[in-house]
């Protein structure tokens, strides 16, 4: 399994889904990643106001930061590499890191036979 970290910029929170103006980007991001995490995808977060010495210590992001500055949050590494800057990974993403479908959580190997069926009738 990958290992996936997210380095959010300054939230309020973990999550950064608090307080009067939540923003539907992290809502979003939310919910994809209680979902990635019950398809078995464990995930790191990290949030600069609470961890800095995390972003300062880390090789690629201390790198990020220095050339595009906080404009380059968030930004998410998959085993260690950078695979995302400023924006959030989709479902479909997560889904790619852990070897399943987004829609259903199965299997690519089976997903295909998926294609297939209809009305619950595989033509297989």
């Amino acid at each position: 399994m990958k290992k996936v970290q997210v380095f959010d910029p300054a939230l309020c929170c973990n999550s950064g889904v608090c307080g009067t103006d939540v923003d539907q980007n992290l809502v979003d991001f939310s919910a994809n990643l209680d979902w990635a995490r019950q398809q078995g995808l464990t995930i790191e977060r990290f949030n600069l106001a609470q961890q800095p010495m995390v972003f300062a210590e880390n090789t690629a992001v201390k790198g990020l930061l220095e050339r595009s500055g906080e404009a380059a949050l968030p930004i998410t590494l998959v085993d260690g590499e950078v695979a995302f800057a400023g924006r959030y990974p989709g479902r479909d993403d997560l889904a790619r890191w852990i070897g399943v479908t987004a829609s259903t959580g199965e299997t690519d190997a089976t997903s295909s036979n998926a294609a297939c069926c209809s009305g619950g009738k595989c033509c297989g």
